[in-house]
């Protein structure tokens, strides 16, 4: 899809409130990736790892709102099909009303998708997850793992440092005990990156 054709606004709060992927639930089911699997800043009735199929993580999409800016955006994760693919993380069992804070904080960009959420007992539930395709506005897109360390390295924003965001996940993936060669990959980058410039310093 072209650049031209992306909708002009990458604020998906009113589109999020508009479906119906909460009618008529008690209790929801929600997948979390990236920083939802460590940062669970609104109340939830269960948590447990899960992991969803046939997707998988990918720092690909821009934050201008959390980890970057407008000018300068961040690199944050989104979820890109794969067949076969794993992707594991964190599910948490919320009511209907958690979703006006997470709309909130996962508005740039970000739409519900119902997807099915596998618990490592073998059990799975219907669940929903926030997934930023490519015609959100703030989607960056794929690079190398290296160019990826760069931009991290250099971006921060009102949450703060683009790359304790991705610490963050990589520790939260190594307690799950979880293997993901995109994060660690790029973490490793990082390391060197950050090794670099204490010497040059």
């Amino acid at each position: 899809m072209s650049k031209q054709s992306k909708r002009s606004n990458a604020d998906t709060i009113a589109t999020n409130k508009l479906m119906n992927n909460l009618d008529g639930h008690h209790s929801v089911w929600l997948f979390g990736y990236g920083s939802l699997i460590y940062k669970a800043d609104f109340p939830y009735l269960e948590r447990r790892p899960a992991s969803i199929a046939d997707w998988t993580r990918r720092f690909w999409q821009g934050s201008h709102d959390h980890r970057g800016t407008p000018e300068a955006p961040g690199r944050v994760v989104t979820i890109i099909p794969e067949a076969g693919a794993i992707c594991h993380g964190m599910a948490y069992l919320v009511t209907p009303q958690v979703f006006e804070h997470l709309d909130h904080r996962e508005k740039n960009g970000y739409l519900r998708l119902s997807t099915a959420i596998l618990f490592d007992d073998g059990r799975s539930v219907p669940g929903l997850v926030y997934i930023a395709t490519e015609d959100n506005t703030a989607f960056l897109g794929a690079a190398s793992e290296l160019e990826i360390a760069r931009q991290i390295a250099q971006s921060s924003g009102p949450s703060g440092p683009n790359s304790d965001y991705l610490n963050h996940l990589a520790a939260a993936l190594r307690e799950l005990g979880k293997s993901d060669p995109h994060v660690f990959a790029i973490e490793q980058h990082l390391t060197e990156l950050g090794k670099q410039i204490h010497q040059d310093s």
